[in-house]
């Protein structure tokens, strides 16, 4: 039994979440719920909401062992670019990318 979850735009770098992700793929769901939750990144509160969001759509999915659940995928994605301007000395300007990601957590047994 095979369950995801999607987050799409999220107001962070993609390669700041990568970092997380690459610690969490592979790993028991009990397991990467502890390591993210002492986590000191952003990024981690973000993955942690949605493997517990993939771990209740398992839950409804039908019977499932919770604790034997694995992290399949933890796919980050590039989102949109949302781009300002910043003001600089003598009338120029420098141009800035917010960047954003999308987000996909599978779990499966």
């Amino acid at each position: 039994m095979e369950a995801k979850a999607i987050v799409r735009g999220v107001r962070m770098s993609p390669r700041k979440m990568r970092v997380v992700a690459n610690l969490v793929r592979g790993k028991r769901v009990g397991a990467a719920m502890s390591l993210l939750k002492l986590m000191p990144k952003k990024a981690a509160v973000v993955i942690r909401k949605l493997l517990i969001s993939a771990v209740a759509n398992a839950e409804q999915k039908g019977d499932v062992d919770v604790d034997a659940l694995l992290i399949r995928e933890c796919n980050i994605d590039n989102g949109p670019i949302h781009k300002a301007w910043m003001p600089r000395s003598m009338g120029r300007a420098n141009r800035i990318q917010h960047r954003t990601s999308h987000v996909t957590v599978t779990v499966a047994n």
